[in-house]
């Protein structure tokens, strides 16, 4: 979980697509009772600063830039308004849509060209000049419109901290990598069902087991992570929807409970949270409940409370969590336009 700054305030950031009209990077903090958010300042020195990271220390905050040139920036949150500490950093990949730190540098998945790319972070925390090393991805899926090459959507460093984990939706495949003198390498490549597009991922806190969220198909596949050989193995596929949608349903965000008994997902064409109880190696669709907007891009968690970053309602929602079920209680929402995510800190 994140930590509070040092005043003891508990923040939040916002993420927005600008060529949608969103305002760029908002700030926001978190109320001492309860999960509403009370926002405060918007800066747009970024275009479309779509998906943010946050440092350990809580003192820079870093985003992609989601456009055809595709970059990262870094800025400095100590206090109040957030300052660009240096210029954005071109990321030799087109559309990036995620970003996670790793081994000093920070890493970008680039969706439009289906690549990693590895930035170094400074002592400061401020982004080198250029990028240390980029991985192309390989590859095509049996979809004719989403998979005819490699859509690199998200890139994290597992619970050891010894691998990066890579989703591809356009190659239906995992990628654990490593950094080799700052250029990110292939260590194994792990197959899904072909088809399935898969988006995010999630770990469950007892390191061994992980959660694929398929944007293709409103599954989630169920893995075994074994740390030591940096392995995956996919044990089942799990609805997300108690029925077949009418369309093409997009899911899109997943996380799982601080104690791994529940997992949730969001589901963009249906508007919903998915609950899923954690049994053993399996999951059990619990049910869903409406995600309180529309599109909700990404989900996140923080202190008891789940929120939906809608993108095309341009809100941000947050729900009370029943203990016992699992439940998300819908329970207030912010306006922020064309929201993409929500990172707390």
């Amino acid at each position: 979980m994140a930590q509070d700054d040092r005043s003891g305030r508990r923040r939040a950031f916002i993420g927005s697509f600008t060529a949608a009209g969103g305002p760029g990077l908002v700030t926001a903090e978190v109320a001492p009772k309860g999960g509403a958010l009370l926002l405060g300042t918007a800066v747009n020195d970024v275009p479309d600063p779509s998906y943010l990271a946050l440092s350990p220390d809580g003192q820079t905050l870093y985003t992609v830039s989601e456009t055809a040139e595709g970059a990262v920036a870094a800025y400095r949150v100590e206090d109040g308004r957030p300052e660009l500490a240096g210029p954005p950093v071109r990321v030799d990949g087109s559309g990036p849509t995620h970003l996670d730190l790793y081994a000093g540098h920070v890493l970008t998945a680039n969706y439009g060209c289906g690549s990693i790319t590895a930035v170094p972070v400074r002592p400061d925390g401020s982004l080198a000049a250029k990028p240390s090393g980029r991985l192309q991805h390989t590859g095509s899926g049996p979809h004719d419109r989403r998979q005819r090459g490699p859509h690199a959507h998200q890139v994290q460093p597992d619970p050891s901290g010894r691998w990066a984990v890579s989703v591809d939706l356009g190659t239906d495949s995992v990628r654990i990598c490593t950094l080799d003198g700052g250029v990110p390498a292939l260590h194994r490549e792990f197959a899904l069902r072909p088809g399935c597009g898969p988006r995010h991922l999630a770990f469950h806190p007892d390191g061994a087991h992980v959660y694929v969220i398929n944007e293709l198909t409103p599954t989630v596949t169920v893995c075994r992570w074994d740390a030591e050989a940096g392995s995956l193995r996919p044990l089942a596929e799990v609805p997300v929807l108690p029925g077949a949608p009418a369309g093409d349903a997009y899911p899109s965000g997943i996380v799982v409970s601080p104690d791994g008994r529940f997992v949730w997902t969001a589901t963009r064409g249906e508007d919903v949270l998915s609950i899923l109880a954690v049994e053993g190696e399996a999951l059990r669709l619990i049910g869903t409940v409406p995600c309180g907007g529309h599109w909700p891009r990404a989900l996140a968690q923080y202190d008891g409370f789940l929120y939906a970053a809608n993108e095309r309602s341009g809100d941000v929602t947050w729900f009370a969590v029943d203990e016992a079920t699992g439940l998300p209680r819908y329970e207030g929402a912010v306006p922020v336009p064309a929201a993409s995510c929500v990172v707390f800190g």
